[in-house]
């Protein structure tokens, strides 16, 4: 734990920070909100399925050591209203319309996996929105093998519940002992906090966010090069979900990104290496 005071002179840690929420196109936004006041927030975007509780909380409190961070739930997610978009474009502009209910102008992302697809959309939506991007364990519109996240985690979903295991355990670490290690240490970290949880994903929700990804997977490819803010991505070599290659093609299609990728890592490499990750993500954000 960072000694950061912040301005009230004491740290709101994730795991206690309060539920807010917020009016915005037209649903109720459920959302958590850490840190500093600074100008420039850092919002998180999150994966397929995932709520609030889903956030790793050393990442969030890491970055909230220096950054305002506002972890979202999509809308039909969580403690959000309404029915889960079908398409990314959807969520991206849903993202929009709760970043300006929230009154920012100016905001930094930081998505992971389909919170990247929307993180991306995002700064291509609204150029002038997005001061720095971080995508993490993502891939770019008609990208390689996103079509497959269905197919691919449907078994391994199955496993998951035969083996009395968190299906995250085989879609996100490697199966190497240092994954293994790495995959108890963050489901530990995810049931931290003990009250006023978020409610899981139904359901109906993963069968409507898989729709989007699948309609992201068949999309024509988005002009990458036309981004002109700093870009950091970060992976595992190892990523079955979406697959490795995707960060190494977005990296060659953005102009000078950061490229950052975890060996013996899978889907879920920032989790892994979120001792590494953290302060990479600080001197990125404050370049």
């Amino acid at each position: 734990m960072s000694n950061y005071a912040g301005r009230a002179g004491s740290v709101v840690r994730y795991v206690d920070a309060p539920n807010l929420s917020i009016g915005a196109a037209g649903t109720t936004f459920a959302y958590r909100d850490i840190g500093p006041r600074t100008d420039v927030p850092v919002i998180l975007l999150n994966h397929w399925g995932a709520v609030l509780d889903n956030f790793d909380p050393r990442i969030v409190d890491g970055v909230a050591t220096r950054h305002r961070v506002i972890a979202i739930d999509y809308r039909g997610v969580g403690a959000s209203s309404g029915k889960a978009p079908v398409t990314v474009g959807e969520m991206a502009r849903d993202t929009i319309a709760l970043i300006s209910a929230l009154g920012f102008v100016k905001i930094d992302l930081l998505g992971f996996s389909l919170g990247g697809f929307v993180a991306q959309d995002i700064a291509l939506k609204v150029p002038g929105l997005v001061r720095k991007l971080v995508l993490t364990g993502t891939g770019p519109a008609g990208g390689k093998g996103i079509e497959k996240v269905g197919p691919v985690s449907w078994p391994l979903m199955i496993k998951g519940l035969l083996t009395l295991r968190d299906p995250k355990v085989y879609l996100f670490f490697t199966s190497t002992a240092n994954g293994r290690k790495a995959a108890n240490a963050f489901l530990a970290r995810l049931k931290e906090r003990k009250v006023d949880r978020d409610k899981g994903a139904t359901p109906e929700v993963l069968l409507r966010q898989l729709k989007a990804i699948k309609s992201w997977a068949q999309q024509t490819p988005q002009d990458l090069g036309s981004i002109r803010i700093p870009v950091l991505i970060a992976n595992g070599d190892s990523d079955i979900m979406v697959p490795t290659a995707n960060s190494i093609d977005m990296a060659r299609r953005i102009q000078g990104p950061q490229l950052i990728i975890y060996e013996d890592a899978g889907h879920g490499g920032i989790f892994q290496h979120y001792a590494d990750f953290v302060p990479k993500a600080l001197s990125f954000l404050e370049a």
